[in-house]
């Protein structure tokens, strides 16, 4: 009963997806050829939302699942592991059409080649915790 919510919350996150047309492969290329401002747009709003949840968050003292107060690192200083790591999220987002959450949306809706994309991208974490030792964090 308690994954009930998780398995709602995603059912609702994809749902907001699919009719925002953040899944779209045509709004994504359109927005890396700065031709349309819509998914711009989309980002923008996760951004403002996501810095009013962190401030309500550290605000209220907001606890998790367990009971246990959410606690929000630090960043740490530097930019050259952002550019790093942008840069390979960017390519992969650009090449696929999809980053991580949207991937399972189009797999869900039934665009089967979502798969291979999947698979990928677990490959990619896989061989990322090899080589986290050697990369720049």
């Amino acid at each position: 009963m308690k994954g009930l919510k998780f398995i709602f919350s995603g059912l609702f996150f994809g749902i907001v997806m699919s009719k925002s047309e953040a899944i779209s492969w045509y709004r994504i290329q359109e927005m890396f050829r700065f031709q349309s401002f819509h998914m711009y747009g989309i980002i923008s709003t996760a951004v403002a939302i996501g810095i009013v949840g962190i401030y309500l968050i550290k605000k209220y003292q907001v606890k998790d699942v367990d009971g246990n107060v959410i606690v929000i690192p630090v960043k740490e200083k530097g930019w050259k592991k952002g550019i790093f790591g942008g840069t390979i999220f960017g390519m992969g987002w650009a090449l696929t059409g999809a980053c991580p959450g949207p991937m399972f949306v189009n797999l869900g809706q039934g665009y089967w080649a979502f798969l291979l994309i999947i698979f990928g991208a677990l490959i990619g974490t896989y061989v990322y915790g090899i080589l986290k030792d050697k990369l720049p964090h």
